[in-house]
C-alpha cells in the first residue's frame, strides 16, 4: 500500500512538472515599436509576454527583471541568453536586465528615466491605443526650456508643449497647463512615457480639447542651504517656490498665454499630485483647474478631517471652494496598491462629507503605471477651459 502511495505521488507530481514545463506560449512574438532602430529584441507577443535576447557568454545567470519578478533566462551554445516574462498589463513598463548581480538596461530598447535612473521601456499594446497614437493631424511641438533658478541657484529646464498653429497663429494667445510628474521620475516623463503631447494633438484635431500649452517641469528643486542641512534625510522641497516666483513668470514671458488663473491648470501623477494638490491650496490666485492621477495630498484616510482644515484655510466655505476651482480631477486605476485606494478614497470621503464637487475616473485593469495616467490626462484635459 505504501509503494502504491509513492507512486501514485511521484506520477501526481511528475505529471503536474511536466504540465508547468509544457506551459504553452503564444509564438507570435513581435518587436517591440520602442526598440532601438533596427533591434529585433525585445519582443511581446499577444499575451503580453516579453521576450528578451542578450549576448553574454561569461555570464552565469541572466534575468528579465520587470513588473517586480525576476525570470531566468536560458543559455545556447553561443552563449547568447534567451527568455520571457509572464502576461503583462497592457502599457509601459519599466524593465531591465540583471546580469550576474548587476542590473543594466537591455541595449536593444529605447532608454526613458523612471525609477530613479535611465533605463529600459516596453509597451505591450493597450486596447485603447488610438488616443495616443501617432496619427496623422496636425501636431504641435514640444520644446525644452533652460532657465536659472535663484532659489536652487541650478540651471533648470521644463519641457513646454505648444499647439498646431501656435508658430503660425501669432496674435492667438493660450491657457496653459502645468503637469507634473511622479517620485523618482523627471520632466521628460509626461512628453516619453506619457505621450501628453500626441494625446493633446489627437483631441484638438477632434474638437474634444480646446487649444493649450502643456509645460511640465522637474519636481525634485530644492534650496542648497535645505540639501546641507538635511545630510541623507529627505530635504524640504522648494518646488513651490520655483513655479510660482520662477516658473509662471517665465512661461507668461517667453509663450503667449493668457495669464490669469482662470486660463490656468495644474495637474500630476503620485507624487506629482500630492505636490499639485499642496500648491493650488496655497495658489488659488494662480490656478482654476486641479487633476490629481493615483494621489492627492497626504490625507490620512483614516482620520476625520475638516475640509476647511485640511485645504490650510484657503475657502471659508464650500459655495467659495466650487466657485474658485472649477474642475476638482481624480483618478486611480482599479489595480493599485491599496495606499494609493485609501489616500485618494480618504480624499474622496472628505468631499463628499462636505458636498463638494469633483469628478472621478477609474482607469480599467491598470495599476500604478503610464497607461493609467494617459487614461487620466485623456480624461482631464476635456474638461479644461471649457468655460472661457
Amino acid at each position: 500500500m505504501r509503494h502504491q502511495l509513492l507512486l501514485f505521488t511521484f506520477i501526481i507530481s511528475s505529471v503536474f512538472s511536466f504540465a508547468q514545463s509544457e506551459e504553452k506560449i503564444v509564438e507570435d512574438f513581435e518587436p517591440s515599436v520602442v526598440n532601438q532602430p533596427g533591434k529585433e529584441f525585445p519582443k511581446v507577443n499577444s499575451e503580453g509576454r516579453v521576450r528578451v535576447k542578450i549576448e553574454a557568454s561569461e555570464a552565469n545567470n541572466v534575468q528579465l527583471d520587470i513588473g517586480g519578478v525576476k525570470y531566468d533566462l536560458e543559455k545556447n551554445e553561443e552563449g547568447i541568453w534567451i527568455g520571457e516574462s509572464a502576461p503583462q498589463d497592457e502599457g509601459f513598463h519599466c524593465y531591465q536586465l540583471n546580469i550576474d548581480g548587476a542590473s543594466v538596461p537591455d541595449p536593444g530598447s529605447k532608454y526613458y528615466y523612471g525609477a530613479g535612473r535611465w533605463g529600459s521601456g516596453i509597451e505591450i499594446p493597450a486596447k485603447d491605443k488610438e488616443f495616443y497614437a501617432l496619427k496623422d493631424v496636425p501636431h504641435g511641438t514640444v520644446s525644452k526650456n533652460l532657465y536659472f533658478s535663484e532659489i536652487t541657484r541650478q540651471w533648470r529646464r521644463n519641457f513646454v508643449y505648444t499647439p498646431p498653429g501656435y508658430f503660425e497663429n501669432l496674435d492667438k494667445r493660450y491657457p496653459v497647463l502645468y503637469l507634473q510628474h511622479g517620485s523618482y521620475e523627471d520632466e521628460t516623463g509626461w512628453s516619453s512615457q506619457g505621450h501628453a503631447n500626441l494625446i493633446l494633438d489627437n483631441l484638438i484635431a477632434s474638437g474634444d480639447a480646446e487649444p493649450m500649452i502643456i509645460v511640465m517641469d522637474n519636481g525634485y528643486a530644492y534650496r542648497p542651504e535645505d540639501l546641507e542641512k538635511a545630510g541623507e534625510n529627505r530635504p524640504r522641497s522648494s518646488f513651490e517656490d520655483v513655479l510660482i516666483k520662477e516658473v509662471i513668470p517665465q512661461i507668461d514671458g517667453k509663450f503667449r498665454t493668457i495669464p490669469n488663473r482662470e486660463h490656468r491648470a495644474i495637474a500630476g501623477l503620485s507624487m506629482g499630485a500630492s505636490q499639485t494638490m499642496s500648491i493650488i491650496m496655497n495658489n488659488l490666485d494662480q490656478f482654476a483647474y486641479y487633476g490629481g492621477f493615483s494621489g492627492t495630498a497626504n490625507f490620512p484616510g483614516d482620520k476625520e478631517v475638516d475640509a476647511g482644515t485640511f485645504l490650510n484655510g484657503a475657502f471659508s466655505n464650500t459655495e467659495e471652494m466650487e466657485q474658485k476651482l472649477q474642475v476638482l480631477f481624480l483618478s486611480l486605476g482599479t489595480k493599485e496598491a491599496e495606499i494609493f485606494f485609501k489616500t485618494v478614497n480618504g480624499f474622496r470621503d472628505m468631499l463628499d462629507r462636505q458636498d463638494i464637487d469633483y469628478i472621478f475616473y477609474s482607469s480599467p485593469e491598470t495599476g500604478h503605471e503610464w497607461l493609467t495616467w494617459r487614461r487620466s490626462l485623456y480624461q482631464y484635459t476635456q474638461l479644461l477651459f471649457k468655460n472661457n
